[in-house]
């Protein structure tokens, strides 16, 4: 096929046979290529990008777990607000009862050290629903002979991330010939012949050209999200811009694909996310989130004792939220998506963060995340890289300050002079933020940006049943076509922490399974 072509659904001929075709390579697709193989089928596993690992090796790699399956069934069914199906949400609460034992047995491949939040007592989930005391995390602490910037150079995100995707890399390679992996390869349709939308195979696109992979059992969409996808962004959220903080290949190619299919698609408006920064550099694709505190359970305020070093007003100068939220980097941006009639304006889009000398010299204010192999930024520790980049304006006055955000002088100074004296009261009387978290705004100089709702990842896409298999709009699984990770995710209403690594894996084992089954 020339690459002028446009493919279509239908093909007379195929230029190569697997049993299983894996769409994406990060813990979903690796995982999904790993249980296909160890099922008995030969497996292609393509990924867009030149790097493998996606937005999976960024990660903290704290793989969600749980001790009991009717508790992390109720606390499951609960966060995510009876959009999920029943069968899904007791597919991921099995799972992540069963995750510690598959990590650790994944371990086995390279030696890895892990351990888990349950031995140091800490337990326990995000929210105080019924159920939150099951869960806990699993992690690599350690891989003999690793080091993430001689494997991973492009992955700038956490630790724990890189030796994860490491563990469940070593895994495929045990393998052999069985799993073959082709990067900078493009799915681009999925394959039906006849007229029922039976996948047999996909259409892809590398450096050889575009061709046709017939998928003789069954074809896995793990390929992430939408938050690459500007057009998507917008059609299917509320406020306007909303930036991706990373994952620039991650445009919507599955949830299109599977379209194609007849799939129908849930929790498109739910993405996991905070606020952020710009880049002044224009070239640079990413917004870059603020650091990441430690999260708090509400009920229990008195355990949020780490300052958070800034306040964040709206565009006219008045502060309008908790920024300290108890998993800021998951709620924390649905605040700035008000849409204010009166002004046909989101006037929260962008904000301003302010912050003073003091909370300068607590720690880094940003943190970058990406697994581009074109674009790498490191914050530094003091924030002066930014001051002179001009990520962060510093003035000596508020009033200077303000004129630089675009604000106003005065409402700024009375909305810092408000948030100083709660400060020195011991309480945020306006929008109760964790009086342990609390610090005033009052040494010069100052420091400001301007702040912009960020996307971290999608949990929108295809719907699936707790087989993995899509479903159609008329409630239908489509022969032969599942989904893994992040794409078409469980959670549709509220996040738990490390719950989207554990779906990448949970689901992972089911897609991998039932598509070398299929059939």
């Amino acid at each position: 096929m020339a690459n002028s072509e446009k493919p279509t659904r239908t093909v007379s001929s195929y230029d190569e046979t697997f049993d299983v075709v894996v769409v994406g390579y990060g813990y979903a697709g690796g995982i999904s290529a790993l249980e296909a193989a160890q099922h008995g089928a030969r497996v292609l596993l393509i990924e867009k990008s030149s790097v493998p690992g996606g937005i999976s090796i960024c990660s903290y790699g704290a793989v969600r777990s749980a001790g009991d399956r009717s508790l992390a069934y109720k606390y499951l069914n609960l966060t995510n607000g009876g959009r999920t199906g029943d069968d899904v949400v007791r597919a991921l609460s099995d799972g992540m009862c069963e995750m510690e034992d598959y990590v650790r047995h994944l371990a086995k491949a390279n030696d890895a050290e892990i351990t888990t939040t349950e031995e140091y007592g800490k337990t326990g989930a995000n929210y105080p629903m019924s159920g939150s005391e099951t869960f806990y995390h699993t992690t690599v602490v350690s891989v003999p002979n690793f080091r993430a910037s001689a494997f991973y150079p492009s992955a700038n995100g956490a630790p724990g991330g890189p030796m994860l995707f490491k563990m469940v890399e070593d895994n495929i390679a045990s393998c052999g010939t069985k799993i073959t992996i082709r990067m900078q390869t493009e799915a681009l349709r999925l394959i039906s012949e006849g007229t029922e939308p039976e996948v047999t195979g996909v259409t892809i696109r590398n450096g050889n050209g575009v061709s046709r992979i017939r998928a003789t059992k069954g074809v896995v969409l793990a390929c992430g999200g939408f938050e690459g996808n500007a057009n998507m962004r917008e059609q299917f959220w509320e406020g306007k811009p909303i930036l991706p903080c990373a994952a620039a290949r991650n445009t919507g190619d599955g949830i299109r694909m599977a379209q194609d299919m007849g799939a129908d698609i849930w929790h498109m408006w739910h993405f996991h996310g905070a606020y952020g920064f710009k880049h002044v550099d224009p070239t640079y694709p990413y917004a870059i989130r603020v650091k990441r505190l430690p999260d708090w359970i509400p009920g229990r305020e008195a355990t949020a004792n780490v300052k958070m070093a800034w306040i964040l007003l709206d565009r006219s100068g008045r502060r309008f939220m908790n920024e300290y939220q108890p998993y800021t980097q998951d709620t924390a941006h649905r605040q700035l998506h008000y849409f204010d009639p009166t002004i046909q304006d989101y006037p929260r889009i962008p904000g301003f963060f302010l912050c003073d000398e003091n909370g300068r010299k607590l720690y880094p204010l940003g943190r970058p995340t990406s697994n581009d192999p074109d674009v790498y930024y490191e914050w530094s520790d003091d924030n002066m890289k930014e001051v002179e980049n001009g990520i962060l304006k510093k003035a000596n006055t508020l009033a200077e300050l303000a004129q630089m955000l675009g604000g106003d002088p005065a409402a700024i100074e009375a909305s810092v002079a408000r948030w100083s004296a709660q400060c020195a009261a011991g309480a945020d009387s306006d929008f109760g933020r964790p009086s342990g978290t609390m610090t005033p705004v009052s040494t010069p100089p100052f420091y400001g940006a301007r702040m912009w709702p960020v996307c971290s990842n999608t949990q929108g896409g295809p719907v699936h049943d707790g087989k993995q298999r899509i479903i159609d709009a008329y409630g239908e699984p489509i022969p032969n076509l599942f989904s893994a990770g992040e794409m078409g995710s469980a959670f549709g209403h509220l996040y738990l922490s490390g719950g989207n690594i554990a779906e990448c894996f949970i689901t992972g084992r089911i897609a991998g399974k039932n598509a070398a089954r299929a059939s």
